[in-house]
Protein backbone atom coordinates (compact mmCIF):
# COMPACT_ATOMS: atom_id res chain seq x y z
CA UNK A 1 0.00 0.00 0.00
CA UNK A 2 1.76 3.71 -0.49
CA UNK A 3 1.58 6.07 1.71
CA UNK A 4 0.30 9.79 1.06
CA UNK A 5 3.87 10.77 0.67
CA UNK A 6 4.57 8.32 -2.21
CA UNK A 7 1.00 9.15 -3.86
CA UNK A 8 0.90 12.98 -3.86
CA UNK A 9 3.31 13.48 -6.18
CA UNK A 10 2.32 10.76 -8.54
CA UNK A 11 -1.01 12.23 -8.29
CA UNK A 12 -0.51 15.81 -9.39
CA UNK A 13 2.09 14.65 -11.95
CA UNK A 14 -1.23 12.77 -13.47
CA UNK A 15 -2.87 15.64 -12.77
CA UNK A 16 -0.90 18.30 -14.47
CA UNK A 17 -0.37 15.63 -17.65
CA UNK A 18 -3.89 15.83 -17.78
CA UNK A 19 -4.14 19.73 -18.08
CA UNK A 20 -1.91 19.78 -20.45
CA UNK A 21 -3.43 17.24 -22.55
CA UNK A 22 -6.73 18.70 -22.22
CA UNK A 23 -4.95 22.14 -23.07
CA UNK A 24 -3.68 21.04 -26.07
CA UNK A 25 -7.35 19.73 -26.94
CA UNK A 26 -9.03 23.05 -26.27
CA UNK A 27 -6.22 24.66 -28.66
CA UNK A 28 -7.04 22.03 -31.17
CA UNK A 29 -10.57 22.70 -31.08
CA UNK A 30 -10.36 26.24 -31.37
CA UNK A 31 -7.73 26.04 -34.63
CA UNK A 32 -10.73 23.54 -36.13
CA UNK A 33 -13.78 26.22 -34.86
CA UNK A 34 -12.00 29.13 -36.57
CA UNK A 35 -11.15 27.07 -39.74
CA UNK A 36 -14.50 26.34 -40.52
CA UNK A 37 -15.96 29.61 -39.87
CA UNK A 38 -13.30 30.97 -42.51
CA UNK A 39 -11.40 33.21 -39.31
CA UNK A 40 -7.50 33.28 -39.97
CA UNK A 41 -5.52 31.68 -36.75
CA UNK A 42 -3.09 33.95 -35.03
CA UNK A 43 -0.73 32.66 -32.91
CA UNK A 44 0.83 34.28 -30.00
CA UNK A 45 4.46 33.79 -29.80
CA UNK A 46 6.64 34.77 -26.35
CA UNK A 47 8.75 37.94 -26.39
CA UNK A 48 12.31 36.39 -25.95
CA UNK A 49 15.19 38.73 -24.42
CA UNK A 50 18.16 39.07 -27.10
CA UNK A 51 21.00 36.67 -25.24
CA UNK A 52 24.75 37.77 -25.50
CA UNK A 53 26.43 35.56 -27.62
CA UNK A 54 30.28 36.41 -26.31
CA UNK A 55 31.94 38.38 -23.69
CA UNK A 56 32.48 41.86 -24.69
CA UNK A 57 36.18 42.54 -25.94
CA UNK A 58 38.77 43.51 -23.64
CA UNK A 59 41.78 44.77 -24.82
CA UNK A 60 44.07 48.16 -24.11
CA UNK A 61 41.86 49.78 -27.27
CA UNK A 62 38.63 48.39 -25.61
CA UNK A 63 39.14 48.55 -21.89
CA UNK A 64 37.41 47.55 -18.65
CA UNK A 65 37.76 48.35 -15.11
CA UNK A 66 38.34 45.48 -12.91
CA UNK A 67 35.49 45.14 -10.08
CA UNK A 68 35.21 42.81 -6.70
CA UNK A 69 33.75 39.90 -6.78
CA UNK A 70 32.18 40.69 -3.58
CA UNK A 71 31.21 43.32 -1.88
CA UNK A 72 32.47 45.16 1.23
CA UNK A 73 31.41 43.02 4.37
CA UNK A 74 30.19 40.06 2.38
CA UNK A 75 33.08 38.12 2.78
CA UNK A 76 35.16 39.67 6.12
CA UNK A 77 38.02 37.24 5.36
CA UNK A 78 38.19 38.52 1.55
CA UNK A 79 38.41 42.11 3.18
CA UNK A 80 41.30 41.28 5.40
CA UNK A 81 43.34 38.90 2.70
CA UNK A 82 42.92 42.49 0.58
CA UNK A 83 44.08 44.61 3.61
CA UNK A 84 46.85 42.41 4.14
CA UNK A 85 48.15 42.32 0.85
CA UNK A 86 47.78 46.49 0.68
CA UNK A 87 49.88 46.68 3.91
CA UNK A 88 52.97 44.31 2.39
CA UNK A 89 52.87 46.31 -0.86
CA UNK A 90 53.17 49.97 0.93
CA UNK A 91 56.09 48.18 3.21
CA UNK A 92 58.00 46.81 0.27
CA UNK A 93 57.22 50.29 -1.32
CA UNK A 94 59.27 51.97 0.70
CA UNK A 95 61.74 49.55 0.88
CA UNK A 96 61.97 50.46 -3.09
CA UNK A 97 62.35 54.32 -2.14
CA UNK A 98 65.23 53.17 0.00
CA UNK A 99 67.06 50.95 -2.59
CA UNK A 100 66.40 53.86 -5.30
CA UNK A 101 68.28 56.15 -3.26
CA UNK A 102 71.26 53.58 -2.68
CA UNK A 103 71.56 53.10 -6.07
CA UNK A 104 71.71 56.71 -6.78
CA UNK A 105 74.48 57.65 -4.38
CA UNK A 106 76.87 54.90 -5.95
CA UNK A 107 76.25 55.87 -9.29
CA UNK A 108 77.36 59.93 -7.97
CA UNK A 109 80.17 57.92 -6.12
CA UNK A 110 83.92 58.39 -7.61
CA UNK A 111 84.56 55.50 -8.69
CA UNK A 112 81.25 53.21 -8.30
CA UNK A 113 81.41 49.64 -7.29
CA UNK A 114 80.15 48.54 -11.27
CA UNK A 115 79.16 44.57 -9.17
CA UNK A 116 77.60 46.07 -6.02
CA UNK A 117 75.47 48.69 -8.14
CA UNK A 118 74.25 45.10 -10.19
CA UNK A 119 73.18 43.45 -7.45
CA UNK A 120 71.61 46.50 -6.07
CA UNK A 121 69.18 46.92 -9.33
CA UNK A 122 68.50 43.35 -9.36
CA UNK A 123 66.99 43.56 -6.01
CA UNK A 124 65.12 46.35 -7.02
CA UNK A 125 63.56 45.03 -9.76
CA UNK A 126 62.70 42.27 -7.61
CA UNK A 127 61.57 44.03 -4.90
CA UNK A 128 59.18 46.51 -7.54
CA UNK A 129 57.64 43.44 -9.03
CA UNK A 130 57.03 41.55 -5.26
CA UNK A 131 55.18 45.20 -4.15
CA UNK A 132 52.04 44.77 -6.70
CA UNK A 133 52.04 41.21 -8.01
CA UNK A 134 49.45 40.32 -5.37
CA UNK A 135 46.99 42.31 -5.75
CA UNK A 136 43.88 40.90 -7.63
CA UNK A 137 43.16 43.85 -10.21
CA UNK A 138 47.08 43.54 -11.26
CA UNK A 139 46.85 39.88 -12.37
CA UNK A 140 43.11 40.67 -13.99
CA UNK A 141 44.59 42.93 -16.66
CA UNK A 142 47.48 41.04 -17.27
CA UNK A 143 45.01 38.22 -17.93
CA UNK A 144 42.87 40.34 -20.29
CA UNK A 145 45.34 41.73 -22.31
CA UNK A 146 45.34 44.98 -20.42
CA UNK A 147 49.11 44.77 -19.41
CA UNK A 148 51.43 48.00 -19.12
CA UNK A 149 54.76 47.02 -20.50
CA UNK A 150 56.42 49.68 -18.95
CA UNK A 151 55.73 48.06 -15.09
CA UNK A 152 57.84 45.65 -13.96
CA UNK A 153 54.89 43.42 -12.43
CA UNK A 154 52.81 43.34 -15.72
CA UNK A 155 56.22 42.31 -17.71
CA UNK A 156 56.67 39.55 -15.19
CA UNK A 157 53.67 38.26 -15.22
CA UNK A 158 53.33 37.85 -18.83
CA UNK A 159 56.61 36.25 -19.32
CA UNK A 160 55.67 33.85 -16.65
CA UNK A 161 52.21 32.75 -18.59
CA UNK A 162 54.58 32.31 -21.95
CA UNK A 163 56.85 30.07 -20.31
CA UNK A 164 54.52 28.26 -18.20
CA UNK A 165 50.85 28.16 -19.86
CA UNK A 166 52.33 26.22 -23.25
CA UNK A 167 53.27 29.16 -26.09
CA UNK A 168 57.17 28.49 -25.54
CA UNK A 169 56.38 24.64 -24.74
CA UNK A 170 54.73 24.20 -27.79
CA UNK A 171 57.09 26.12 -29.77
CA UNK A 172 60.22 23.97 -28.51
CA UNK A 173 58.35 21.22 -29.39
CA UNK A 174 57.73 21.34 -32.80
CA UNK A 175 61.25 23.11 -33.25
CA UNK A 176 62.76 19.86 -32.16
CA UNK A 177 60.09 17.71 -33.96
CA UNK A 178 60.94 18.86 -37.02
CA UNK A 179 64.85 18.79 -36.51
CA UNK A 180 65.18 22.52 -36.95
CA UNK A 181 67.67 21.87 -33.79
CA UNK A 182 70.27 20.90 -34.94
CA UNK A 183 70.19 21.35 -38.92
CA UNK A 184 69.87 25.00 -38.60
CA UNK A 185 71.30 25.96 -35.09
CA UNK A 186 73.01 23.55 -32.09
CA UNK A 187 70.30 24.90 -29.87
CA UNK A 188 67.95 27.89 -29.19
CA UNK A 189 67.09 29.55 -26.00
CA UNK A 190 63.94 32.04 -26.91
CA UNK A 191 63.95 34.98 -24.16
CA UNK A 192 60.88 37.03 -26.18
CA UNK A 193 57.93 36.09 -27.81
CA UNK A 194 57.69 36.15 -31.50
CA UNK A 195 54.28 35.60 -33.18
CA UNK A 196 53.62 35.26 -37.04
CA UNK A 197 50.50 35.99 -38.63
CA UNK A 198 49.56 35.61 -43.16
CA UNK A 199 46.33 35.92 -44.75
CA UNK A 200 43.80 34.02 -44.17
CA UNK A 201 42.97 31.32 -46.80
CA UNK A 202 39.38 32.04 -47.94
CA UNK A 203 38.83 29.28 -50.68
CA UNK A 204 41.07 26.13 -51.89
CA UNK A 205 38.78 25.25 -55.27
CA UNK A 206 40.12 25.41 -58.04
CA UNK A 207 44.04 25.29 -59.69
CA UNK A 208 45.17 28.09 -57.32
CA UNK A 209 43.95 29.13 -53.54
CA UNK A 210 42.67 32.35 -52.71
CA UNK A 211 43.51 34.04 -49.86
CA UNK A 212 42.48 37.55 -48.16
CA UNK A 213 44.43 40.56 -48.01
CA UNK A 214 42.53 41.80 -45.36
CA UNK A 215 41.88 39.31 -42.48
CA UNK A 216 45.50 38.39 -41.29
CA UNK A 217 45.33 34.75 -38.87
CA UNK A 218 47.92 33.34 -36.05
CA UNK A 219 50.65 30.42 -37.60
CA UNK A 220 50.52 27.91 -35.06
CA UNK A 221 54.27 26.87 -34.87
CA UNK A 222 55.48 23.61 -37.29
CA UNK A 223 51.71 24.57 -39.19
CA UNK A 224 51.41 23.81 -42.80
CA UNK A 225 50.93 27.18 -45.06
CA UNK A 226 50.17 27.63 -48.84
CA UNK A 227 52.74 29.63 -51.49
CA UNK A 228 49.90 31.42 -52.07
CA UNK A 229 49.33 32.57 -48.34
CA UNK A 230 53.40 33.80 -47.82
CA UNK A 231 53.31 35.67 -51.08
CA UNK A 232 53.80 38.84 -49.03
CA UNK A 233 56.00 39.56 -45.87
CA UNK A 234 54.40 38.45 -42.92
CA UNK A 235 53.04 40.47 -39.74
CA UNK A 236 55.33 39.79 -37.14
CA UNK A 237 54.38 40.23 -33.22
CA UNK A 238 56.56 40.31 -30.30
CA UNK A 239 55.83 40.39 -26.57
CA UNK A 240 59.43 41.71 -25.02
CA UNK A 241 60.17 41.38 -21.63
CA UNK A 242 63.01 43.92 -20.80
CA UNK A 243 62.53 47.68 -20.58
CA UNK A 244 65.53 48.80 -21.92
CA UNK A 245 66.01 49.11 -25.70
CA UNK A 246 68.31 46.36 -27.59
CA UNK A 247 68.93 45.58 -31.06
CA UNK A 248 68.11 42.37 -33.07
CA UNK A 249 68.86 40.21 -36.42
CA UNK A 250 65.97 39.28 -38.39
CA UNK A 251 66.65 35.79 -40.62
CA UNK A 252 64.37 34.01 -42.62
CA UNK A 253 65.47 30.56 -44.20
CA UNK A 254 64.53 27.55 -45.66
CA UNK A 255 67.08 24.26 -44.87
CA UNK A 256 65.68 22.36 -47.45
CA UNK A 257 66.52 24.08 -50.39
CA UNK A 258 67.88 21.32 -52.86
CA UNK A 259 71.91 21.21 -54.05
CA UNK A 260 71.74 19.66 -56.72
CA UNK A 261 75.40 19.53 -57.47
CA UNK A 262 75.66 17.54 -53.99
CA UNK A 263 72.47 15.61 -54.00
CA UNK A 264 71.88 17.25 -50.76
CA UNK A 265 69.91 19.74 -49.20
CA UNK A 266 71.45 23.62 -48.80
CA UNK A 267 70.29 27.22 -47.00
CA UNK A 268 68.16 29.71 -48.39
CA UNK A 269 68.23 32.95 -47.35
CA UNK A 270 64.36 34.88 -48.14
CA UNK A 271 64.98 38.01 -45.58
CA UNK A 272 67.30 39.46 -43.97
CA UNK A 273 67.03 42.39 -41.74
CA UNK A 274 69.61 43.68 -39.49
CA UNK A 275 69.60 46.15 -36.34
CA UNK A 276 65.66 46.14 -35.08
CA UNK A 277 65.50 48.14 -31.93
CA UNK A 278 63.64 46.10 -29.69
CA UNK A 279 61.85 47.06 -26.01
CA UNK A 280 59.15 45.98 -23.71
CA UNK A 281 56.95 49.20 -25.13
CA UNK A 282 57.81 48.54 -28.78
CA UNK A 283 55.22 48.96 -31.36
CA UNK A 284 53.71 45.68 -32.68
CA UNK A 285 53.31 44.31 -35.05
CA UNK A 286 57.19 45.16 -35.78
CA UNK A 287 57.43 47.71 -38.83
CA UNK A 288 60.42 48.66 -41.24
CA UNK A 289 61.21 44.83 -41.36
CA UNK A 290 62.01 45.05 -45.67
CA UNK A 291 64.53 47.56 -45.77
CA UNK A 292 67.64 45.71 -46.13
CA UNK A 293 67.99 42.23 -47.91
CA UNK A 294 64.38 42.41 -49.30
CA UNK A 295 61.88 39.52 -48.79
CA UNK A 296 61.67 36.70 -51.45
CA UNK A 297 58.71 34.60 -50.72
CA UNK A 298 58.83 30.64 -49.88
CA UNK A 299 58.67 28.55 -52.94
CA UNK A 300 58.98 24.60 -52.46
CA UNK A 301 60.03 23.22 -55.83
CA UNK A 302 57.72 20.76 -57.30
CA UNK A 303 58.79 16.81 -56.36
CA UNK A 304 60.83 18.11 -53.09
CA UNK A 305 59.41 16.92 -49.66
CA UNK A 306 58.08 19.99 -47.21
CA UNK A 307 60.12 22.93 -46.58
CA UNK A 308 60.61 24.02 -42.82
CA UNK A 309 60.91 27.77 -43.21
CA UNK A 310 62.34 29.32 -39.97
CA UNK A 311 62.62 33.16 -38.69
CA UNK A 312 65.15 34.02 -36.01
CA UNK A 313 65.66 37.08 -34.06
CA UNK A 314 69.37 37.18 -33.19
CA UNK A 315 70.40 39.35 -29.96
CA UNK A 316 73.60 41.61 -31.87
CA UNK A 317 76.11 43.18 -28.88
CA UNK A 318 76.33 46.52 -31.17
CA UNK A 319 74.97 48.42 -34.30
CA UNK A 320 76.10 46.02 -37.05
CA UNK A 321 77.12 47.13 -40.97
CA UNK A 322 76.32 44.13 -43.13
CA UNK A 323 75.99 44.37 -47.13
CA UNK A 324 72.91 43.61 -48.80
CA UNK A 325 72.39 39.74 -50.26
CA UNK A 326 71.59 39.44 -53.96
CA UNK A 327 69.20 36.96 -55.20
CA UNK A 328 71.66 34.91 -56.96
CA UNK A 329 73.81 34.39 -53.70
CA UNK A 330 71.43 33.51 -51.14
CA UNK A 331 71.39 29.59 -51.59
CA UNK A 332 73.85 27.79 -49.40
CA UNK A 333 73.68 30.60 -46.86
CA UNK A 334 75.36 29.62 -43.87
CA UNK A 335 73.80 30.75 -40.89
CA UNK A 336 76.19 29.40 -38.21
CA UNK A 337 79.47 31.09 -40.39
CA UNK A 338 77.14 34.56 -40.44
CA UNK A 339 76.63 34.44 -36.70
CA UNK A 340 80.46 33.70 -35.48
CA UNK A 341 81.37 36.60 -38.10
CA UNK A 342 79.10 39.43 -36.66
CA UNK A 343 79.18 38.27 -33.62
CA UNK A 344 75.34 37.26 -32.86
CA UNK A 345 74.78 35.11 -29.99
CA UNK A 346 72.07 32.16 -29.99
CA UNK A 347 72.55 31.56 -26.10
CA UNK A 348 71.70 35.03 -25.32
CA UNK A 349 68.19 34.82 -26.35
CA UNK A 350 65.81 36.48 -29.17
CA UNK A 351 62.93 34.53 -30.66
CA UNK A 352 62.17 31.98 -33.73
CA UNK A 353 59.58 29.86 -35.23
CA UNK A 354 58.56 27.76 -38.02
CA UNK A 355 56.02 26.43 -40.38
CA UNK A 356 56.02 24.35 -43.33
CA UNK A 357 54.97 24.48 -46.89
CA UNK A 358 54.67 22.14 -50.14
CA UNK A 359 54.72 22.62 -53.90
CA UNK A 360 51.63 24.53 -55.08
CA UNK A 361 50.20 25.78 -58.12
CA UNK A 362 51.19 29.04 -56.93
CA UNK A 363 55.21 28.46 -56.80
CA UNK A 364 55.33 29.32 -60.57
CA UNK A 365 54.77 32.60 -60.26
CA UNK A 366 57.16 33.25 -57.86
CA UNK A 367 59.92 31.96 -59.82
CA UNK A 368 58.48 33.79 -62.72
CA UNK A 369 57.91 36.86 -61.53
CA UNK A 370 60.48 37.46 -58.77
CA UNK A 371 62.89 35.15 -59.02
CA UNK A 372 63.16 35.58 -63.42
CA UNK A 373 64.25 31.76 -63.45
CA UNK A 374 62.86 28.85 -65.11
CA UNK A 375 60.93 26.54 -62.30
CA UNK A 376 62.76 23.66 -61.42
CA UNK A 377 61.76 20.15 -60.90
CA UNK A 378 62.32 17.21 -58.88
CA UNK A 379 61.79 13.40 -58.48
CA UNK A 380 62.95 10.66 -56.85
CA UNK A 381 66.03 9.17 -57.41
CA UNK A 382 65.60 6.29 -59.56
CA UNK A 383 66.45 2.91 -57.00
CA UNK A 384 69.78 1.02 -57.87
CA UNK A 385 68.78 -2.29 -59.80
CA UNK A 386 70.91 -4.70 -57.86
CA UNK A 387 69.84 -7.72 -60.42
CA UNK A 388 70.36 -5.75 -63.58
CA UNK A 389 73.35 -7.68 -64.45
CA UNK A 390 72.19 -10.92 -64.43
CA UNK A 391 69.00 -10.26 -66.25
CA UNK A 392 69.00 -11.50 -69.77
CA UNK A 393 71.58 -14.17 -68.86
CA UNK A 394 71.04 -17.84 -68.71
CA UNK A 395 70.25 -19.37 -64.91
CA UNK A 396 72.15 -22.32 -65.55
CA UNK A 397 74.10 -23.40 -67.95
Amino acid sequence: MLSLRHAKPRALGFVRRNATKQVALASTAADADSQSSGEPVTLQKKQSRAIRTRRPRISLQHPREWNRPLAFGVLPAFDEALKVIKEDSMALKDEVKALEGAIAREKEAPQPDQHALRVLEDKLRILEVQSEVNFPQVRWKCANGMADMSKAVDRHLLEQRWRKEGALDLLMERIHQMNVVPDVLPDIHPSLDLRVNFPRVKSTTGPQATVSKAVYEHVEPGAFLLPEQTVEPPKIYTTVFHPEERLYTLLMIDPDFPDETNQTFQTYLHWLQPNIPLSSVSPSPMPNLNTHTAYIPPHPQRGTAYHRYTILLLPQHSRLSIHMVAKDKRAGFDVRAFMEQHGLDRNGGGGAHMWREVWSEGVPAVYKDILKTAEPKFGRMPRADRYGDFRGKKRYV
